[in-house]
């Protein structure tokens, strides 16, 4: 009789494991279906993914570096004939070459801190949803309280004390943009939390860190994916804005937003100075939003 049950018992749970997988598989050969029928967010992703190669692979293509000066060069205008494609700035430097590595640097801020407030955002949200009671109101007061410090006062005070460079503007743009996603997050596991499969696992004996893992993270991926796409272009406007001032990279390193601050100053003489990097910058803060908008179209339940 007990092995009859045992038996039973286990075809039951292969079979809704098997369910389970077969449920996740449609829900992603939906959510592609729709959106790659949206033609604005799949246009986005081609050109996203050409400025990308381009900024990895484009340096190379060109006889010219970011950093070398060239004093008989001072603001030639965009040639093919002289190959610099792009222009060259106020001492001779390729433009060309200083747009697409400032793309790399721009872009990996963007990627890496919007990788790092995921891990922290998530890990911290689900914790406090899961759990609630006093630790949920105790770890959403600390949120409050980093939402109070003034953004600029407290990039202002790491360069400061430790100096700029490169990894401090990962930590200064790190810190606060996890604040968010902790919040999006803590309200949905909210909501997962009272769901009948979490029922389930705390019956079988699941602890609440394999809860987490297991249940509630894979369940917030759809809305994580739809907000890292939107967190991105804010990430990299940010870096622009900080180098703007002159708080983010320093040279011989550039990025955009370094760009757009050096040409600003010979606007009257190089006007290509500020719109090309500029153009970079706005069509790939562009295609990234449209790409979340697609991605949140795409999985919005309610449209299936």
């Amino acid at each position: 009789m007990s092995r009859a049950v045992t038996k039973q018992a286990g075809g039951w749970r292969k079979q809704q494991a098997l369910d389970r997988a077969a449920a996740g598989n449609s829900l992603g050969r939906d959510a592609w279906r729709r959106l790659s029928a949206n033609r604005a967010a799949m246009t986005s992703l081609g050109v996203l993914v050409s400025i990308t190669l381009a900024v990895i692979i484009g340096p190379w293509l060109t006889s010219y570096d970011y950093f070398s000066q060239d004093y008989d060069a001072i603001w030639q205008a965009p040639s093919l004939a002289t190959g610099h494609w792009f222009g060259t700035d106020q001492v001779g430097r390729d433009l060309f070459a200083r747009t697409l590595t400032g793309g790399r640097i721009s872009l990996m801020v963007g990627i890496v801190t919007t990788l790092v407030s995921l891990v922290i955002g998530v890990t911290y949200g689900a914790v406090a949803g899961f759990i609630g009671g006093k630790t949920d109101s105790l770890m959403m007061r600390a949120v409050d309280i980093l939402y109070s410090l003034p953004f600029m006062f407290f990039v202002i005070l790491l360069v400061v004390f430790f100096g700029r460079n490169l990894f401090l503007l990962f930590a200064a743009i790190g810190a606060v943009s996890w604040l968010d996603m902790a919040r999006i997050v803590r309200g949905q596991t909210l909501a997962i939390k009272s769901q009948p499969y979490i029922e389930a696992a705390r019956m079988a004996g699941a602890g609440t860190a394999r809860i987490i893992a297991r249940h509630v993270v894979p369940n917030l991926a759809g809305i994580v994916v739809v907000y890292v796409t939107l967190t991105i272009p804010q990430v990299i406007l940010f870096e622009s804005f900080l180098s703007y001032l002159g708080l983010g990279v320093q040279p011989p390193a550039t990025s955009w937003g370094a760009l757009i601050n050096d040409g600003t100053g010979e606007m009257s003489v190089a006007p290509w100075l500020v719109l090309i990097p500029s153009i970079f910058l706005a069509v790939t803060l562009f295609c990234f939003n449209f790409i979340g908008d697609g991605l949140r179209d795409a999985l919005d339940p309610k449209d299936r």
